[in-house]
């Protein structure tokens, strides 16, 4: 036993317990390992890879005709959503007028199906390009549609600096889904 060893229930364990809260994330090493540089073609894009998989395994909400609806692995809120064009293209400036509308539209249809669904009072709606720019995945363009209520910045996220989620991704898609406008 070295000297900042501590005893739990009679084992030892390293290291001395601290101030910090620990969030375990051991998903997140893919992205960490292979950085940004991963995600550069489309046969190791994640958001190019979903619309090969089923609906249910990819967290599709929606599919359109240029881009398609998926809730993020990663959400801010329940219900936080990305509106992803097909093409894997990096900057709102390659996309086409008919992948720009239907882009447009399908953040207004996830903006309404979860007024419905969820009850948001609000929103946060953004793109982040480039990496210097916040992007996770830079290579492929994608907006966030983020769920807000009142209070939902509480003092959780703030002084603990983590985020309660309250529902599964899977029944998120699913509400979603089944919301989802005919048509839309």
């Amino acid at each position: 036993m070295q000297d900042d060893d501590a005893i739990v229930d009679g084992f030892t364990v390293p290291g001395v317990p601290d101030a910090f809260q620990r969030l375990w994330t051991p998903h997140r090493m893919a992205y960490i390992q292979g950085g940004q540089n991963q995600f550069n073609n489309s046969d190791d894009c994640p958001f190019c890879i979903a619309p090969q998989r089923t609906d249910e395994e990819s967290l599709i909400v929606h599919r359109g005709q240029h881009a398609y609806v998926v809730l993020n692995l990663f959400p801010y809120n329940p219900g936080h959503v990305l509106v992803c064009p097909y093409r894997h293209v990096p900057d709102y400036t390659d996309v086409d007028v008919e992948e720009t509308a239907e882009i447009a539209d399908l953040a207004q249809s996830s903006m309404r199906v979860l007024r419905e669904v969820s009850h948001a009072t609000g929103f946060n709606l953004g793109m982040n390009q480039g990496v210097s720019g916040g992007a996770g995945i830079a290579a492929h363009l994608h907006q966030h549609v983020v769920p807000r209520w009142s209070g939902d910045g509480n003092f959780f996220p703030i002084i603990a600096q983590t985020k309660a989620i309250t529902q599964t991704l899977g029944e998120v898609r699913q509400q979603l889904a089944a919301a989802w406008p005919t048509g839309r």
